[in-house]
């Protein structure tokens, strides 16, 4: 049973459909190279799935902070490219300490991101995920799909 209508929200979705959407994504996302961590490193250790699930939404809201903080910052320092990126660097660099500090706090001995340099591979390994897939995403939405491909999902739905 398929609808000929599209639903508005698929449309034009709202600023707050956007935000789960973008959350919810990369939640998902992290809980996967989170696991692929736990599985391949012998240094990355987590408890449960469910323990990652968590660990992974920590790791979205400290990054999300991270990087508001990193842009203002950025943004201070317009005019001044080497403090821009002395400032830059120097954010993201203390960064690993808070997120290894604040995981342990949270999560004690349920989570063990590894040593300083496991975490600094884990957060870049968690970012250009994230990235790749927003590539592909928007990648995907540039091409319009011409008449035969909607003839065929039409006739497959």
């Amino acid at each position: 049973m398929s609808s000929d209508k599209k639903s508005p929200a698929l449309a034009h979705p709202t600023r707050l459909q956007m935000i789960f959407f973008s959350w919810t994504k990369d939640v998902l996302i992290y809980v996967i190279v989170l696991n692929l961590f736990v599985e391949y490193s012998p240094v990355v250790v987590i408890d449960s799935f469910t323990i990652s699930i968590f660990t992974a939404i920590v790791l979205k809201i400290l990054l999300e902070i991270i990087l508001k903080i990193e842009h203002k910052v950025s943004h201070f320092f317009k005019s001044y490219k080497f403090l821009r990126i002395l400032f830059g660097w120097l954010i993201l660099f203390g960064s690993k300490f808070v997120i290894l500090e604040i995981i342990n706090i949270v999560f004690g001995e349920h989570v063990k991101l590894g040593k300083f340099l496991d975490v600094i591979l884990l957060v870049i390994a968690l970012i250009l995920s994230r990235e790749l897939f927003q590539w592909l995403y928007h990648r995907l939405g540039k091409t319009e799909p011409t008449s035969k491909e909607l003839e065929d999902h039409d006739n497959n739905s």
